[in-house]
């Protein structure tokens, strides 16, 4: 081990592989900016240009580039409320009204440290569970797999917004939207009304950007009443990034668990950034003494997921790295690049190329203390883009929500669909409905009905006498309670 880690230290600390991680952050910093589209598509397209490539420095350049997908997709969802990607949906949340009540550099300086803490805790968590990391993981089956998808989406349903029931209803919701196309099962077609573009399911991105972008580009036009005028409070910036910073260190504590927390989820198979950002937020509001804060501006709605983002990320390496098993869709595509460079994905990365994994981990945090600070650098000057008259902005996010919507498939029905979730994310907003809960119910729905209909087809009904599903069934019901009793306690006061 320790020779590998002199070998990996030796590989990394030279000016060529220096320089490739760097090219690979500035990359994904200009594309991650741009809603929707990310790191998956960068890799994507630099997918051929690798394969001749030596492997460390191959690897390093998609380091680069993944480690700062999720530190800047958090721009646009903080500055225009439109999440770069779903691990940003969360950090919508909070960050966009901070940013519009001139807060914006307070909350990007929160998210970029918050990223760069979470994703150093993430990797050295992974360096460190390396050798224990396969008994670790096969602790969770199918049933503890189904329990955490339902304990995430009831979670998120019920403390999100100061609706309970409309909140697990959306997420109710949610499921129900993600059941359309193929059954995974049987391949039976559920509700695509013959039309063959439903037939693989609706994309997840048209509808995260009809639900948060579109009514927040529309509130934003609303309120700076379309002539230019600037919305309130962002006249004249009321923080600063240092601000920032001090929140995180003020909350140190919730920063922790929430890496520690997207750590985890990040190593569990097929659950990804896409749970962890979100039972992380509602980590931080269950835990928090006012939550009546969360949804309005609350930085810890912005620190909590963020660093259970970027720790996230380090798990699906290691889960990539150690089983071959990508945790998330972009996983997928760093599995086929190790396949193009010849390198086979699972125990012998932990023993033959022991070194170069110990590369990426070295890489993952060098990554992240660029990413950090680059973006912080810089946060005061994107801040200021929230102060831009509304005719100049509109048309520019207009073009890159439509264009981000396309990009999913490159079928017009991306762009009904993202018509029609406008409406409904409208609808929503309008009358108190909470659209986390829509968005984690349609992510989580295909990993619930599949680890569901293993778990019943292999273990009856023994699974719900398993320790693990009943610590989680139990915290399951505790939210459910606890939920209920805050909401009667809110009622009688009001």
């Amino acid at each position: 081990m320790l020779d590998a880690i002199a070998t990996a230290t030796g590989e990394v600390f030279t000016l060529t592989r220096l320089a490739w991680l760097l090219a690979g952050v500035l990359l994904g910093s200009v594309i991650g900016f741009v809603p929707g589209i990310g790191g998956r598509a960068t890799l994507a397209i630099l997918l051929p240009f690798i394969v001749k490539m030596d492997p460390a420095s191959a690897l390093v350049l998609i380091v680069g580039i993944h480690a700062i997908g999720n530190t800047a997709d958090t721009i646009p969802a903080v500055l225009f409320g439109i999440p770069g990607s779903t691990s940003a949906t969360a950090t919508v949340m909070d960050g966009y009204p901070m940013a519009k009540r001139g807060e914006a550099e307070r909350a990007l300086g929160a998210s970029f440290v918050a990223s760069g803490v979470g994703g150093l805790i993430g990797a050295f968590t992974v360096l460190a569970t390396i050798p224990m990391i396969r008994p670790l993981v096969l602790t969770f089956g199918n049933p503890e797999f189904f329990m955490t998808a339902i304990l995430a989406i009831v979670m998120i349903g019920l403390l999100t917004g100061g609706a309970p029931v409309k909140g697990l209803l959306a997420g109710c919701l949610g499921l129900l939207i993600g059941m359309v196309g193929d059954a995974p099962q049987t391949g039976a077609q559920r509700w695509t009304f013959d039309f063959l573009y439903l037939s693989d399911g609706i994309p997840l991105i048209p509808v995260a950007l009809g639900l948060f972008a579109i009514p927040e580009l529309i509130d934003m036009t609303v309120e700076r009443g379309g002539n230019g005028t600037p919305r309130a409070g962002s006249v004249a910036s009321v923080s600063t990034k240092w601000q920032g910073v001090k929140d995180v260190a003020t909350h140190w504590w919730l920063l922790v668990r929430s890496s520690f927390l997207g750590s985890w989820i990040g190593i569990l198979p097929g659950i990804g950034s896409g749970s962890a950002i979100w039972l992380a937020y509602g980590h931080a509001v269950q835990t928090s003494k006012d939550r009546e804060s969360f949804g309005k501006g609350d930085v810890r709605g912005v620190i909590a997921p963020e660093a259970a983002n970027n720790a996230s990320d380090a798990g699906d390496w290691c889960l990539t790295l150690a089983f071959g098993i990508p945790g998330s869709a972009t996983m997928s595509l760093v599995l086929a690049a190790m396949l193009l460079l010849g390198l086979p994905p699972g125990p012998k990365m932990l023993t033959d190329h022991l070194h170069l994994t110990l590369v990426i981990v070295w890489s993952l945090v060098l990554a992240n203390l660029m990413a950090t600070s680059l973006c912080f650098l810089f946060a005061r000057q994107l801040a200021g883009i929230t102060r831009l008259p509304v005719h100049h902005l509109f048309p520019v996010l207009i073009v890159l929500i439509f264009l981000a919507a396309y990009q999913s498939t490159a079928d017009w029905g991306d762009l009904v669909a993202l018509l029609v979730f406008s409406v409904i994310g409208v609808s929503m907003k309008r009358f108190g409905w909470p659209r986390p809960p829509l968005i984690v119910g349609m992510v989580l729905q295909r990993l619930a009905e599949t680890y569901f209909f293993l778990t019943t087809k292999l273990y009856g009904y023994s699974w719900l006498t398993r320790p693990v599903v009943i610590l989680l069934f139990a915290l399951t019901v505790a939210t459910v309670v606890h939920a209920v009793l805050r909401h009667s306690r809110q009622r009688a006061k009001a």
